[in-house]
């Protein structure tokens, strides 16, 4: 089994994301090969929270070139993760 830090990289911290943040939904920067189950159980377990969905987007690196040479940068997922009703919400920005 996987640990569930290894899963869940880092809180994606946008304008929209923020306005997502008081309807109960959360944006995750997520390992690429992490299903919606596995992310899922990660949330709970590191925030102690109720998960009622997830929604996850795959997002291809772009192509950039350095000179003569082009490359890509490394591709991501994203996970969008609803709360369940009556859930307490998850703290990002701890003080």
């Amino acid at each position: 089994m996987k640990d569930p830090r290894d899963i869940i990289r880092r809180p994606v911290v946008t304008e929209a994301s923020t306005e997502m943040m008081e309807q109960g939904k959360y944006v995750f920067e997520v390992d690429v090969r992490a299903n919606k189950v596995e992310v899922k159980k990660a949330v709970e377990s590191i925030f102690g929270v109720k998960v009622a969905s997830v929604n996850t987007h795959r997002l291809l690196g772009k192509q950039k070139r350095h000179g003569r040479y082009t490359g890509r940068t490394p591709e991501r997922k994203k996970a969008i993760v609803t709360l369940a009703e009556g859930s307490k919400a998850i703290e990002i920005f701890q003080a």
